[in-house]
């Protein structure tokens, strides 16, 4: 992987061709300090925002290290859980913020996984029309993807992040070791979208990938910054690239579309990246079907899936509801699904040639109703 040839434990994200903020990893909290103490805390109000599962594991012990530091810290916690992930729980967001006198020059510190990261960046994007935040993410998912590109949103009724602003945080901070606390399920989740980054962009990643699934499986916490590093900064370069989705970043979907409307059918039973998972099997299936790919390599990403023990089919839903749910993404252009296709492994790319014919083949194949 060329990737490694540069590794550190710092990525910069650029935005307008300017430095727009650091990723930084670490095995513990105890360099936070240090990198918040940039943004002169001494004169601002820091909000905790996490959740129920992640708030009473680590919550505390970030606001007794920021504590001396700035001008006051508070934790607001919310239940744990994507159905929470509403415009309500950001309401009580921003009376928190009312009531503790928040300004514009205060900050948030979202402290959990991607619904954290999304609902904090959003809740960070709106009120007083923008205050800054950073990123803590805990799970494998938020530190690979949902935390990095400043997307940020919140589900409206059904419809998963339907409501939203791209808003850059500040910083976004890893600390490998709150990998440690995630069941195995959580964990392993994130695998989805580390293997979508090495479908779409690097033939290498996905080759180490193969290579080390035992020291992943095993939560090797220097393994699992060699992986950090690289899906990181592939993600890193698609967002620069393409900050606002206009075109290139639409890549980073891969698996997402027909993901998506299964996470909505299964009412959100299955995690995200097991839906993602799922998606990137139907997405390699059209592929094949549509001979880009041999179904060599089909059968070989399955089995890729399958040894970070993801699923790759599901059961109990309807194939034409998943089907008119995908026709309602917000991934949609002009009426016309933008579908992302493989034409080998490393390379993905935008067909708008998918018909709902084919969309309903990919996620039949995907549902096992036996």
């Amino acid at each position: 992987m060329k990737a490694l040839e540069n590794f550190s434990d710092r990525i910069t994200v650029y935005y307008d061709n300017k430095p727009s903020y650091d990723i930084v990893y670490s095995k513990s909290f105890d360099a936070i300090v240090d990198e918040l103490k940039k943004f002169h805390l001494e004169n601002r109000r820091l909000c905790i925002v996490t959740e129920s599962v992640v708030g009473p594991l680590y919550a505390e012990e970030l606001k007794q290290l920021l504590k001396p530091h700035c001008k006051k810290i508070i934790i607001y916690q919310f239940n744990a859980g994507e159905r929470y992930k509403n415009l309500e729980t950001i309401n009580e967001i921003y009376e928190t913020l009312i009531k503790n006198k928040f300004d514009r020059k205060d900050m948030l510190i979202a402290l959990g996984g991607g619904v954290t990261g999304d609902m904090t960046g959003y809740a960070a994007a709106t009120y007083l029309r923008g205050i800054d935040f950073i990123q803590v993410p805990t799970t494998l998912l938020a530190q690979v993807d949902s935390s990095i590109g400043g997307k940020t949103g919140v589900d409206f009724k059904s419809y998963k992040n339907m409501v939203g602003a791209f808003y850059m945080p500040k910083l976004v901070y890893m600390n490998l070791s709150t990998l440690n606390s995630l069941p195995k399920r959580e964990y392993l989740q994130g695998m989805g979208e580390v293997i979508k980054h090495a479908l779409i962009r690097d033939p290498q990643y996905y080759e180490w990938l193969q290579k080390h699934v035992d020291e992943v499986m095993n939560k090797d916490l220097d393994i699992l910054k060699q992986l950090l590093f690289v899906s990181c900064n592939i993600k890193r370069v698609v967002v620069e690239n393409d900050p606002k989705e206009q075109n290139e970043r639409a890549l980073l979907n891969f698996g997402h579309t027909i993901g998506h409307a299964i996470e909505k059918a299964k009412n959100f039973s299955l995690l995200h990246g097991e839906c993602v998972s799922i998606g990137i099997h139907a997405a390699v299936f059209l592929s094949m079907e549509k001979g880009f790919i041999d179904e060599n390599t089909y059968k070989n990403i399955l089995n890729l899936l399958q040894m970070y023990e993801l699923p790759i089919t599901t059961r109990n839903i309807n194939p034409n509801e998943v089907v008119e749910a995908t026709l309602n993404d917000k991934k949609m252009d002009a009426g016309i699904i933008k579908f992302i296709l493989i034409d080998r492994i490393g390379n993905a790319f935008i067909s708008r040639d998918i018909t709902r014919e084919d969309l309903l083949r990919g996620v039949e194949k995907v549902i096992d109703n036996e």
